[in-house]
């Protein structure tokens, strides 16, 4: 298993993303017009005391306060930025989604998966050379930036979440793309696990599945999900559905109390395919995000990524 940091090298790529500073406990970010705080308990070193930045900090759109400092959770709007609460358009690469403060902290999306996004395109479209339909499976998947990454690149996108807010979002987002309004895009509500399960029983298979589990939800029927639970039992699910010839397995999780090793051995462990001759390697580490003020990485996430070789 390799070590890795994955990120976006080139902050040009996300003209509409930037992570303008970060300490104290917190991040100031700035998503397209608008500037924002949010916490970042990681953060355990000083703000920057440049003068400019520390007047992005006080004159930011909106923070979002943690329950944790002893404040009412929530997001609180300056009086001249009540538009912040209106969905307004990103961009990355060509691929249009909106964006809006949810009551979750973030902002419908996690821009330090945009390396991600370029992995998925790239990989998916090399795929396609093999004049072969790729399968692509998002699980987990929100309101579907990678999915849009997958269907701009050909492949044939089922796109998974338990909740028909995030599924509604996923489909606005692919029409506000008119290249890909048109393109089949199969987005299902349901629970993961039960999802998986019958897909075996279907015989259905997948070249290239992404998920990035919860630490804790809710399936569209109360399922319970618990990560440290239910990760060997989907991950032992995942395996099945693969088909003989994949093409790479993504799976990300924001759990503090995970790491990108514990991720890297899981997928390690499970797509050890003794019946097949596929040679594959597996990569973790941590999704990290440039800072603007000090030009340092900050990790973001975990995550692992088991892909052929090829």
């Amino acid at each position: 298993m390799e070590i890795k940091i994955f990120y976006s090298k080139d902050s040009k790529d996300f003209s509409d993303y930037e992570l303008l500073d970060t300490g104290e406990g917190e991040k100031l970010e700035r998503f397209g017009k608008y500037t924002f705080v949010r916490p970042y308990e990681d953060a355990v070193w000083s703000k920057c005391s440049t003068p400019s930045v520390q007047q992005l900090w006080k004159n930011a759109d909106g923070k979002f306060w943690s329950s944790k400092v002893g404040a009412k959770a929530g997001w609180k709007f300056n009086k001249v930025s009540r538009g912040a609460l209106d969905k307004w358009e990103m961009e990355y690469k060509g691929i249009k989604f909106f964006a809006k403060p949810t009551p979750f902290r973030h902002l419908s999306f996690f821009p330090e998966q945009a390396s991600h996004w370029d992995f998925i395109e790239t990989r998916l479209r090399k795929g396609s050379g093999e004049a072969r339909k790729i399968k692509f499976l998002n699980l987990f998947g929100y309101t579907g930036v990678a999915s849009l990454f997958a269907l701009r690149a050909g492949a044939e996108v089922t796109h998974l979440d338990a909740s028909k807010q995030s599924l509604a979002w996923a489909k606005d987002n692919q029409e506000l793309n008119a290249e890909l309004a048109e393109m089949p895009m199969r987005v299902m509500e349901d629970d993961a696990i039960k999802f998986l399960e019958r897909e075996v029983k279907r015989g259905n298979k997948y070249d290239a599945i992404i998920m990035d589990p919860p630490k804790f939800g809710r399936g569209p029927k109360g399922e319970v999900w618990k990560l440290e639970v239910m990760l060997p039992k989907l991950l032992a699910l995942v395996q099945k559905v693969l088909s003989d010839k994949p093409l790479f397995v993504i799976l990300t999780s924001y759990a503090i109390d995970t790491s990108s090793l514990s991720l890297g051995y899981a997928l390690e462990s499970i797509l050890s395919r003794q019946d097949l001759d596929i040679v594959g390697k597996v990569e973790a580490g941590v999704l990290c995000v440039l800072e603007t003020s000090n030009q340092r990485l900050i990790p973001l996430a975990n995550t692992a990524v088991w892909s052929t070789i090829g």
